[in-house]
């Protein structure tokens, strides 16, 4: 009779334990949706001229730290988490983690103060760190598939020491060439994952979805990305890097269509990956008119920024969040509006100048304002998800 009763019992409900230090994607999307919320927020009033920052300022401020702050942190987030699924042994967790969110944060402030040299080291130190445990992750597995993005962590690195390098005088170089490069390895960061899951979300979501990749198209969209990668750290500029990107962009349009976007408008948490990576195509587009005179450049930069990586992690951080949390895999109407805000973010800030570019400057600081509203929102709607243990009880 003691066993029936105990087969009867109702499952218990998880503890309710402070759980944000549990694994990777926890900390990192918090901390990133919040910061990206503030940061658009304080880099609108240096827009309108209303503050100045000591070391990096202006536009160099906002790139660096959309890049190195707010996208990084998602990259790392992200990769900690797929790192332990790919490898089947933990990678971060409890205290080590905490150290490497709190490496995060002191790199964020220290951009703030006059001390260039501290700030250098810890914006530096941050993707290294990340490199260094997941290098470690992949060899005690003997998983060498993924080995590139410990790769990618190291030239994100690279691309910060040369921006702090340039901005402190070490080196005769102008910081765009750090934010050019980091904008491409963050490109190529996106693409490859897209390529992973957006297909596979979409097959998995959507009955007969027939979502496909062909692997000369993926060839073609990822090698072309690296090609431009290559041609933006020789500092190309003209006609080359306008043909590499024209190339690009074909191959990335046609590699989008073959997932079948518009048999996604009824699934919200899968249109918007397919409305995200749409940007792909147009910031190569836009890039390539750019380097012919055509385009103000930062067009191209703020379609691939705002719509490319605002989009696809906004969508992703939603998605995997759930899936991760163990919540239905259903966007409700918070995820949606928080979609909905970060999208037509990008419409306007690069809409708008590229229609009537008397309207720039308010175009922009509504673009923000949709920006900030929509992280705000994901970071107060996921603060109890993110930071409570999984609802089935599992690790994690």
């Amino acid at each position: 009779m003691t066993t029936l009763l105990r087969l009867e019992e109702p499952p218990r409900a998880p503890p309710r334990r402070f759980a944000l230090w549990d694994l990777g994607f926890r900390p990192f999307y918090l901390l990133a949706s919040a910061f990206a919320a503030l940061s658009i927020a304080l880099w609108a009033l240096q827009f309108a001229g209303v503050i100045d920052h000591p070391y990096l300022r202006g536009p160099l401020w906002h790139a660096h730290e959309m890049l190195f702050g707010f996208a990084l942190a998602v990259i790392v987030g992200f990769l900690l988490t797929a790192g332990s699924n790919w490898t089947g042994r933990p990678t971060l967790t409890g205290v080590p983690l905490a150290a490497l969110a709190a490496l995060w944060l002191a790199a964020r402030v220290l951009v703030l103060t006059p001390f260039g040299g501290l700030a250098a080291l810890a914006n530096v130190a941050f993707p290294l760190a990340a490199a260094a445990v997941l290098a470690a992750a992949f060899a005690r597995s003997r998983s060498r598939r993924n080995d590139f993005f410990v790769a990618l962590l190291v030239v994100l690195a690279a691309a910060s020491a040369c921006i702090h390098a340039a901005q402190l005088g070490v080196i005769g170089l102008a910081p765009s060439l750090g934010v050019a490069v980091a904008l491409d390895a963050v490109l190529f960061i996106v693409s490859v994952m897209a390529g992973r899951v957006v297909p596979m979300f979409t097959n998995n979501a959507i009955a007969a979805a027939g979502a496909t990749r062909q692997p000369r198209a993926e060839q073609l969209a990822l090698g072309s990305v690296l090609l431009l990668l290559a041609a933006d750290a020789a500092q190309a500029h003209g006609p080359l890097p306008a043909a590499i990107a024209g190339v690009a962009a074909l191959a990335h349009g046609a590699r989008w269509c073959l997932w079948r976007p518009w048999r996604t408008l009824r699934t919200p948490l899968v249109w918007v990956l397919h409305l995200a990576y749409a940007w792909v195509p147009l910031h190569l587009a836009l890039r390539a008119a750019g380097e012919l005179g055509l385009v103000t450049p930062s067009l191209a930069t703020h379609a691939l920024t705002v719509g490319a990586i605002g989009g696809m992690i906004i969508g992703m951080m939603t998605r995997t969040a759930r899936g991760h949390t163990a919540q239905a895999l259903r966007a409700d109407a918070f995820d949606v509006a928080c979609y909905v805000c970060v999208l037509l973010a990008a419409v306007l800030r690069v809409g708008v100048p590229l229609a009537a570019p008397a309207w720039t400057q308010p175009a922009v600081l509504a673009s923000a304002s949709l920006w900030s509203a929509g992280f705000g929102l994901y970071a107060v709607r996921y603060w109890p998800a993110l930071t409570r243990p999984r609802l089935d009880g599992r690790p994690g």
